[in-house]
């Protein structure tokens, strides 16, 4: 199983990195999980056509009580994409990162992973604050890999820098790991240059290049992933790539593990 991690700042495409890399894995064929682990509560939006599955933390409040099923919290989207959300707490009431842990809990409770037996697992990840909530992916043994994404703007750079350094501090517990930077073009000046300089201070290759594209603005106003809406465009053939990538690491990784 293919477990990924997508980290990065607040606003800065994480979501759509995510949500197209679901989308590419599932028109490959692999069987595919979502689990958006935003307050916000829309990872998944543009795989399932604009709506949401009701977030689990939402679900809980309302009827004062843990699902009994995971269909209660999912839904089924582009590909046959396994869509799921955390949710957050009430506004101003209680701690979204014990809202993470919690969820977590309960899908362990439901035995998610073990009923739909997935190929791949993608967490779509706050990374502003990578406090033990936001942390739980890596430190749990969730996700094998972290993507960190970040365009080259300063606090975009600043997140992906605190990302790099909490995904450190585990590193020594066989957790998950960070395989490298998707670069999601925001037109800054300088800005490859810039996103290269600081890869290369912290050991990190750039895995992906999303360009910046209306493609993908017109996909997402029809509430679809650009791999869905124009699966020829530039920008779906980017995730396209980084996710046949990401496969056949995951499969070299395999073989090296055997012998």
């Amino acid at each position: 199983m293919l477990k990924i991690a997508v980290y990065g700042k607040g606003g800065i495409g994480k979501s759509t990195v995510t949500s197209n890399l679901a989308a590419a894995f599932a028109s490959m064929g692999k069987k595919v999980i979502q689990i958006g682990c935003d307050p916000k509560a829309d990872s998944t939006i543009n795989l399932l056509g604009g709506t949401t599955p009701i977030p689990v933390m939402n679900y809980m409040r309302e009827y004062d009580e843990d699902p009994e099923t995971i269909e209660d919290i999912s839904k089924v989207g582009y590909g046959g994409v396994l869509c799921i959300e955390t949710g957050g707490p009430t506004p101003g009431l209680g701690c979204a990162g014990r809202g993470i842990i919690a969820t977590f809990s309960l899908l362990e409770d439901l035995e998610l992973f073990e009923i739909h037996q997935p190929d791949v697992v993608l967490y779509d990840v706050l990374g502003d604050v990578v406090c033990g909530g936001f942390a739980a992916p890596i430190r749990e043994g969730y996700a094998s890999k972290v993507l960190i994404v970040t365009s080259g703007e300063k606090m975009a750079l600043y997140a992906a820098n605190n990302i790099n350094n909490a995904v450190k501090n585990f590193e020594d517990r066989s957790y998950a790991k960070v395989y490298g930077i998707v670069l999601n073009h925001r037109n800054v000046e300088n800005e490859t240059e810039k996103v290269t300089e600081f890869a290369d201070s912290v050991g990190l290759p750039i895995v992906g290049e999303v360009p910046r594209s209306d493609e993908i603005t017109r996909c997402e106003d029809r509430g679809m992933t650009v791999v869905e809406g124009e699966p020829e465009s530039p920008a779906a053939q980017a995730f396209l790539n980084l996710a046949k990538e990401l496969l056949e690491n995951a499969q070299d990784t395999a073989e090296e593990d055997v012998w």
